[in-house]
């Protein structure tokens, strides 16, 4: 299997596992002499049979993580902290920019003026460098994920 696999099937466990959580809470409780729409404790062993999958399957992909590197050297998992960091500071920083740029409306000239204390330009200047940074690393991400056997 390999590594771009394994992270799909991974995020299917993710989801499936969310499925079963939330029909389980559907099917915990009901009326007095109803009986429920699926056996929640059924439900429940299966959740975790497949949270033990799922472990078991992300060690593996840690595992994979930490020995692959990509074509400049660095550590797969290390360029994965990377490409999350680029992209909670972009995301930071146009969230910025965006509130910058909202019009304030006054009403009367007795109203006080509001003024943004930031460059924008350069937020966005910013914004926009760590988009290609972001992109240029998930690419080389991507294609190691592609290649390389879990």
């Amino acid at each position: 299997m390999k590594l771009a696999e394994a992270l799909l099937l991974r995020s299917e466990y993710q989801q499936k596992l969310e499925s079963i959580g939330q029909r389980i809470m559907v099917n915990l409780k009901v009326q007095e002499n109803d009986s429920p729409q699926e056996d929640p404790e059924k439900l429940l062993q299966e959740a975790l049979a497949l949270n033990e999958q799922l472990c078991t399957l992300i060690k593996q992909i840690n595992r994979r993580n930490n020995a692959v590197q990509l074509p400049n050297g660095q550590l797969l998992s290390e360029a994965l902290t990377d490409r999350d960091m680029l992209l909670k500071k972009r995301n930071l920083l146009a969230s910025i920019a965006v509130r910058a740029n909202e019009k304030d409306y006054r009403l009367t000239h007795a109203e006080i003026k509001m003024c943004v204390t930031i460059p924008v330009g350069e937020l966005q200047k910013q914004v926009d460098s760590l988009s290609r940074g972001f992109r240029e690393l998930d690419t080389q991400i991507q294609a190691v994920n592609g290649t390389v056997d879990l």
